[in-house]
């Protein structure tokens, strides 16, 4: 990409597309298009094809989708599969019909087995059962990789899918009935802390572990990777296996020493009480980013001072 390339970034709104908007125009990038969803449904496949034929963007960013946490996924299945599958289908393809350059399509770690050998290497994806409470998503998720896959191999585009671990960061989602866990602590240890609560009350038994990275040093390496020089990335689009790559911290905990961490950050000074009834989800989740570091990228942000970040915007989205 160039400074001058015309990038359109969908789901510019979301903690992903946000981080990615700042982390484009920090390296210079000005030529970026955004949409908001009243300006433009991707669920409409008319809209899109309009849109496409319209902007004719050169490098597409998909970040739009719909998330949420083991509740959200619970009690929306239907829409989480529905919605992903429509949006990425629609921007995948007209990427292709209107000549895109290259493609960054972005999934979630949950595309990997429940019980998936640690930490999760690429080679793992449809190597077992999927975790229950989030698979409409994690099926949608595989999909959009397929969809890659399927047209690198047939058309000879250059469509890349990377699998984040759990975000977090500016303009993340504290709304407790569908946003993930990072977030929700943070918002039920700062209400337990101004109500001068004694305890807390947590989800599951806070065993399961979780990787966490944060969202501007995840945009960074969407960047990366779609910068990286053509004979450094071709090994990612040999057409032998998916064109796949993890993108994580490489290193995790569990969620009772996570949300100790919060508790830190957040100056609650009650207890944390477990309701094992919850859901815990999957027991761990831990990406083998061996790839992404082979091709020269690491993470710059320590967990403890992204949560500081994260409650400070947490704060300013409550005044």
């Amino acid at each position: 990409m160039r400074p001058e390339s015309k990038i359109f970034v969908a789901g510019h709104r979301g903690l992903v597309g946000s981080a990615l908007l700042q982390k484009l125009a920090a390296r210079g990038y000005s030529n970026i298009v955004t949409r908001s969803r009243a300006e433009l449904d991707l669920t409409d496949q008319s809209a899109a094809r309009d849109f496409f034929a319209d902007q004719m963007p050169e490098y597409v960013f998909l970040a739009a989708a719909k998330v949420g946490g083991i509740h959200a996924n619970n009690t929306y299945p239907a829409e989480f599969i529905h919605q992903n599958l429509i949006i990425q289908d629609n921007i995948i393809h007209q990427s292709w019909m209107t000549g895109v350059k290259k493609l960054l399509f972005l999934g979630s770690s949950c595309v990997y087995p429940r019980d998936c050998p640690q930490p999760m290497k690429e080679e793992y994806l449809m190597t077992g059962p999927l975790e229950s409470t989030n698979r409409p998503y994690a099926v949608a998720k595989i999909a959009g990789i397929e969809t890659c896959w399927a047209y690198n191999r047939q058309y000879g585009t250059r469509y890349l899918a990377v699998m984040p671990t759990n975000l977090y960061g500016p303009g993340d989602n504290y709304d407790l009935q569908n946003s993930h866990v990072l977030p929700a602590l943070i918002r039920k240890m700062h209400e337990a802390k101004v109500k001068n609560k004694e305890k807390m009350v947590a989800w599951g038994t806070g065993t399961p572990r979780r990787e966490f990275l944060f969202s501007g040093d995840m945009a960074d390496a969407c960047v990366f990777l779609m910068t990286l020089p053509a004979k450094a990335c071709q090994p990612l689009f040999s057409g032998f296996t998916p064109p796949l790559v993890n993108i994580g911290f490489g290193a995790d905990m569990t969620v009772r020493e996570l949300a100790n961490l919060v508790k830190k950050v957040v100056g609650f000074d009650g207890a944390i009480e477990w309701d094992s009834s919850k859901p815990d989800g999957t027991p761990r989740k831990l990406l083998d980013v061996s790839r992404i570091q082979s091709l020269g990228w690491f993470p710059q942000t320590a967990l403890e001072a992204g949560i500081v970040r994260s409650y400070q915007d947490f704060l300013s989205s409550c005044s």
